[in-house]
């Protein structure tokens, strides 16, 4: 499970680069019952800013910002724990990896970073100052799960296990449907796991045109409820909603400006 400890490799924020801040804004309003916190002033690179914050009962659960990179798609940009941003920046360029925005500092609130590993996936780093990350995670209306879709999982194991020092197992889905490898920050226990790695051929990548990309996975409480409002807000779905055994009810989503993520209706715990 995800926690708020933020240990060294654990994901600790989220936001979403949206073409429509105002837009997006409404919609995840609207599907995970968040308010939106709006926040203006100048970004690192001199220009307005537009965007804001996400909270869950007054409680910090991702950030929202104006999509401006050329050529970029709309997408959830996950964040992970890191001691040190610039020998992060040095390991990803080592092992083969690109960095899309250097390591900076934000006031005193953090250090942050953005790469894309080898074989395109895009993620991002944070070091802590004085903010660690988001306050609420693995309740209703919050992060619960971060997933890669990667057309190579040995070789995302190979980048990102050294790079942030996690740990893999690896099982198998059920009726054939290939290997699962689970991820867990080293030296934590099992019940730490934070994400996971799934391979899938290109053509079903077609959002990000064949490359891989991380998504994150929302926790909710009743899983068709939040479809619902999904498909009535200008959403869509690419899988589900379906029961996954020992998981829970799920479904993967695709908001209106064709960002991807899922909501997860847990199952209850073994008595």
């Amino acid at each position: 499970m995800i926690t708020t400890d933020f240990a060294p490799g654990a994901p600790c924020f989220l936001d979403l680069g949206a073409p429509d801040v105002p837009a997006a804004a409404a919609f995840y309003g609207t599907v995970l019952g968040w308010e939106f916190e709006a926040m203006t002033g100048e970004g690192p690179d001199g220009q307005e800013m537009e965007g804001g914050m996400f909270r869950s009962d007054g409680k910090l659960v991702a950030g929202l910002g104006k999509l401006t990179e050329e050529g970029a798609r709309p997408a959830w940009m996950i964040y992970f724990n890191v001691p040190d941003a610039d020998a992060a920046a040095k390991a990803v360029t080592q092992a083969g990896g690109t960095v899309r925005v250097a390591p900076m500092d934000l006031g005193d609130w953090g250090r942050m970073a953005q790469f894309s590993d080898p074989l395109g996936g895009q993620f991002a780093i944070w070091q802590p100052g004085k903010d660690s990350g988001v306050e609420k995670v693995d309740e209703p209306g919050s992060l619960s799960w971060t997933e890669l879709y990667t057309t190579d999982a040995a070789a995302a194991k190979e980048f990102y296990g050294p790079l942030l020092g996690w740990q893999f197992s690896d099982m198998e889905l059920p009726g054939g449907g290939g290997t699962y490898t689970l991820i867990t920050p080293t030296g934590l226990p099992e019940d730490r796991m934070q994400g996971g790695v799934m391979q899938l051929p290109p053509e079903h990548l077609a959002l990000a045109n064949g490359r891989p990309y991380w998504h994150p996975v929302f926790n909710v409480t009743d899983c068709d409820a939040a479809v619902a409002k999904v498909t009535q807000n200008g959403g869509s779905l690419q899988m589900g909603p379906e029961d996954a055994e020992g998981v829970g009810r799920l479904a993967v989503c695709v908001d209106p400006s064709g960002a991807d993520f899922v909501v997860l209706t847990p199952a209850p715990a073994p008595a």
